[in-house]
């Protein structure tokens, strides 16, 4: 695909640091599949101005894993230039994002809490909305 784009300079992140240093020629291929494949990449890098290989741990390789999922379920546009995919990594979970602070300041999960606590009612609620005690 990068080919297709005319894409000169390519920076390639793999989490499998023996093919990296096997398709740069730092290190020699002894299984017998493999030499096949480091050959393919190695003169495909030739077709590149400029190409960098990245080393990265597979454990920091999920990033890379979902956009590769993501690349694999759309189709390549039939022309030479793709909008960037803008992504924001966040602290939290992506779940705690979407939850809206309450004007009060606590939690949202605050009255359900006291409740569980306390078995009090938040304040402001009718008798009609509580639910009749098992007596």
């Amino acid at each position: 695909m990068a080919l297709d784009m005319n894409i000169d300079e390519l920076v390639v992140i793999g989490d499998f640091n023996l093919l990296i240093h096997q398709v740069q020629g730092e290190w020699a291929t002894k299984n017998d599949k493999i030499p096949l494949y480091v050959n393919l990449a190695q003169r495909l890098c030739k077709k590149f101005r400029k190409n960098e290989f990245r080393y990265t741990l597979r454990a920091q390789n999920e990033f890379a894993d979902v956009l590769a999922t993501i690349a694999s379920m759309i189709q390549h546009p039939k022309r030479s230039h793709i909008d960037p995919l803008r992504i924001s990594l966040k602290e939290g979970h992506a779940y705690y994002c979407h939850v809206k602070a309450e004007p009060d300041g606590k939690p949202w999960y605050n009255d359900i809490k006291v409740y569980l606590e306390e078995w009090e009612y938040p304040e402001g609620i009718t008798s009609g909305k509580k639910k009749p005690s098992e007596e």
